[in-house]
């Protein structure tokens, strides 16, 4: 439940990076730096419900722990994946399904801070969320 609330992004590390290793172009890459992404979480034992809002969309997901899903990435990529709780940490696991390669992602919570990583192709991005 520690996720729970809503979660506004307060900076960013290597995103842009990660976002070119991904194959995002520099158009969308410099719009995506500056996103103003907010999270909302929700979770009910091992349901969650996540609203992810920014300037360029806004989109609702539900996910079972350990019940794979299909989740379109903001450029449009479309990847079918999983999490599952390890300790205190979401751990992601997503195949795009264009190239068949992997992205993982964590979500975890440090002090007052929601911290995202993502790592694509040895491309590693921290994203960082204070409550809103």
């Amino acid at each position: 439940m520690a996720f729970d609330g809503t979660w506004k992004i307060e900076k960013s590390e290597n995103y842009e990076k990660f976002m070119e290793a991904l194959g995002v172009g520099m158009m969308k890459r410099k719009l995506g730096a500056h996103d103003n992404l907010k999270i909302t979480i929700q979770q009910n034992g091992d349901k969650f419900s996540v609203k992810e809002a920014s300037n360029f969309r806004n989109i609702d997901i539900e996910f079972t722990l350990g019940v794979s899903f299909d989740y379109s990435l903001a450029d449009g990529t479309e990847t079918s994946g999983v999490w599952n709780l390890e300790g205190n940490k979401l751990v992601g696991t997503f195949t795009r399904k264009d190239n068949g390669k992997v992205l993982k992602a964590t979500r975890e919570i440090v002090g007052d801070e929601l911290i995202q990583t993502y790592v694509y192709e040895g491309v590693e991005s921290k994203r960082y969320f204070k409550r809103a």
